[in-house]
């Protein structure tokens, strides 16, 4: 079964107002933030790490974010 990141997306939206400006927060490519939430490039622990300080994500809800299905 596939990873679902909507809720990940809504907490960016709701932090950043877009893909765009979290990716420039992270200095990162949009390409980039988009690959990780299309599945199609995996999130490193260092990724998961930084995007919970970024959007403020409590280590507890970690898997409610990163391991959906």
């Amino acid at each position: 079964m596939a990873k679902t990141y909507s809720k990940l997306r809504g907490r960016i939206t709701e932090k950043f107002g877009s893909q765009k400006e979290f990716a420039k927060y992270l200095k990162k490519t949009e390409q980039t933030i988009g690959a990780k939430l299309n599945g199609r490039s995996d999130f490193s622990q260092s990724d998961i790490i930084e995007w919970c300080d970024a959007l403020d994500i409590n280590a507890l809800d970690i898997g409610n974010y990163f391991f959906a299905q």
